[in-house]
């Protein structure tokens, strides 16, 4: 039953220009991605133009915070604790490639319902991540 542990380290993210209200977001328990005013279309990871049409009218935008597990692996071999990593599609449309964590490594599924959680680095960054959700798969 190997699980997401203090044993792994967390390192602080590489900030970009423009990510500061998402981590601060983070900060507070909050999931933003970016929506597009010209095109609608929302977007992760946040940047400052539309990658479907080029506008630079996007605005940050709150999300649910759940989602359904599209694809994952988890890693057993090398340094540190096993982890899971995976791409998650919101119920807002983006797909994230994030961590599952709380759980058993060997319960994750495709399609499973999760739901966001944040850990933090060694420096104190809030990161997002995800878990399972108690009520489990994505109809």
């Amino acid at each position: 039953m190997p699980t997401f542990t203090a044993e792994r380290k967390l390192f602080d993210t590489a900030l970009n220009p423009g990510d500061a209200p998402y981590f601060d977001a983070a900060a507070h328990g909050r999931l933003l991605v970016k929506r597009c005013k010209a095109c609608v279309e929302v977007h992760h990871y946040p940047r400052a133009l539309c990658p479907f049409c080029w506008s630079s009218e996007v605005e940050w935008m709150d999300t649910r915070g759940t989602g359904t597990i599209y694809t994952y692996s988890v890693t057993r071999r090398g340094a540190g604790a096993p982890f899971c990593i995976a791409y998650v599609t919101l119920d807002e449309g983006p797909v994230l490639m994030t961590n599952i964590v709380g759980t058993d490594l060997d319960a994750v599924r495709i399609g499973q319902r999760v739901q966001v959680t944040f850990q933090t680095t060694e420096g104190g960054t809030a990161v997002p991540m995800f878990t399972p959700m108690t009520q489990g798969w994505a109809t």
